[in-house]
């Protein structure tokens, strides 16, 4: 059972990453406006408090079938790409990629990346930055100052193109960033649309988006402006043939916006359409988008490793994750990304010695995986963000084996397929009593990976016992030829500090 209710955020709020205006509740999510409502009042609120509580929930016990129907349509019902359930992505960072930073010489990276089995690649924005009150002597490819146009920087339309239809021939797919809620101060607009902005009462001038002084927010209020960005997307699909949008910030962006330009795109080109928030937090987003950033679990990971808390807080995220969202939102796992590794570290400075067990997680558990430039030497250096500082390739690409055996397994096993209701996630028993080991199965019919995991400093040795949903024999994806049978709950199994086994049949 569900309610919409509306709560008018505070000035704080509004602030927020993950506020919402109006969202859809339901039991559970009915106490944070409760929270939220005690939070503001004082003693001689109280009467209306309770009032407020007997008229919620007398109106959701008298919800009509009808209602009840029209909330079960609440769920996210476009048809999505076939290859979205198998893929992996990788984002691309063009301005630091290559000693160039352009299309064309990170063409050239292509054939290296798809023998590592990467199968969708997210570009960066690729528009021009705005030149007003930009950051460091380049600014953020985060303050567009026009939508329409390539950034000189990385070439030109043509070389876009090109490489869009490159990646095609080798495969792959394609997806820009898409900066729906702002632009730069001198973006295009601001002349010819000024009244697409929202404006600032205390200062007449556009305004500034959450602090963040390069950039100025976009009212999307205004149905022109909702046209126009719709106009604007429209535009990529159909001159260059990218096959999908990574949405920044798109929780800051009203929902129905997104609901609009996707049901508006659709008949263009069907599109993978990839929101960056969290999905436990801005649920009903998911009624857009195909899959959702899980930055919950990426921050608390960090805290789990750097502070040793106890592995029943992540056990507990993992089944919010689970329980929260409808089996077609797909949730996206990641160990950094550009902000992460710009702003609070590498990967490895962030989770040190539990790195690629993390990684192995992420390519096994139910979602998609994400890996940022670099990641495969790995690199080990922050990247400016607004200045020229390239990867530092030194031709050796010590993970480029292990992305290459979790890509392999992604590519080949249908258990892996993400929003699939024909793919199951059992978690298994053991004889550890360590409670640091996460063990799981992953099933469709013939196909099977099971993934043994050690959360903890030390060393666990213990059998699997014999039980109904394994049976035959498994082969180690990471030893070709090592085989274990689980059949008769007699193998032993040792997982080092960090480590990690997967297994597949």
């Amino acid at each position: 059972m569900e309610y919409t209710i509306v709560l008018a955020p505070t000035k704080k709020e509004k602030k927020s990453k993950f506020y919402t205006a109006k969202e859809t509740y339901n039991h559970i999510a009915i106490l944070r406006f409760l929270f939220l409502f005690l939070k503001r009042a004082n003693f001689y609120h109280m009467k209306k408090i309770l009032l407020y509580c007997i008229i919620i929930f007398l109106a959701a016990c008298k919800q009509t079938p009808e209602k009840q129907k029209q909330a079960k349509q609440q769920m996210n019902t476009f048809e999505k790409v076939e290859w979205m359930h198998n893929t992996n992505v990788y984002e691309v960072n063009v301005r630091q990629y290559t000693k160039e930073g352009t299309f064309k010489a990170f063409a050239t990276h292509i054939p290296r990346l798809k023998e590592m089995g990467v199968q969708t690649l997210w570009f960066m924005p690729i528009t021009p930055i705005a030149s007003s009150k930009m950051k460091g002597s380049l600014g953020s490819p985060y303050a567009a100052s026009d939508y329409t146009s390539i950034n000189p920087e990385f070439g030109t339309l043509q070389d876009f193109k090109d490489l869009v239809q490159q990646a095609h021939a080798a495969k792959m797919h394609v997806i820009i960033d898409w900066v729906a809620n702002h632009t730069g101060w001198n973006h295009t607009w601001t002349k010819t649309h000024p009244e697409y902005y929202l404006k600032d009462s205390a200062t007449a001038d556009f305004k500034i988006a959450s602090g963040m002084d390069d950039i100025i927010e976009l009212d999307f209020g205004n149905p022109e402006l909702r046209k126009a960005m719709i106009a604007a997307m429209e535009y990529w699909v159909k001159e260059t043939d990218i096959d999908g949008y990574r949405c920044d910030l798109a929780a800051w962006v009203e929902q129905d916006f997104w609901l609009q330009a996707r049901t508006s795109l659709q008949p263009v080109k069907k599109l993978f359409w990839l929101g960056e928030f969290d999905p436990t937090e801005n649920k009903d987003y998911m009624q857009v988008f195909d899959a959702a950033y899980t930055w919950r679990w990426m921050h608390t990971t960090e805290d789990f490793y750097k502070k040793q808390l106890s592995f029943a807080v992540l056990d507990t995220l993992l089944h919010e994750y689970d329980t929260m969202l409808a089996p077609e939102a797909s949730k996206l796992w990641f160990t950094t990304n550009h902000d992460e590794n710009s702003w609070n570290g590498t990967e490895h400075e962030k989770y040190g010695a539990m790195t690629d067990l993390l990684t192995v997680f992420s390519y096994t558990w139910d979602g998609i995986p994400l890996t940022y430039s670099g990641q495969e030497l790995p690199n080990n250096k922050r990247l400016q963000f607004f200045e020229k500082d390239t990867i530092e390739w030194s031709g050796t690409f010590a993970k480029a084996p292990l992305y290459q055996v979790l890509n392999n397994l992604r590519n080949t096993q249908t258990a892996l397929r993400t929003s699939d209701n024909a793919a199951i996630t059992k978690r298994l028993q053991s004889s550890d009593s360590s409670q640091h080991t996460l063990l799981y199965l992953r099933k469709n019919g013939a196909s099977e990976v099971i993934t043994l995991l050690n959360f903890g400093a030390n060393t666990v040795e213990f059998k699997l016992p014999s039980q109904d949903i394994l049976s035959g024999n498994y082969s180690n994806a990471f030893k070709g030829g090592e085989t274990v049978s689980f059949t008769n709950g007699d193998a032993t199994i040792r997982l080092e500090p960090w480590g990690y086994k997967v297994f597949k049949k």
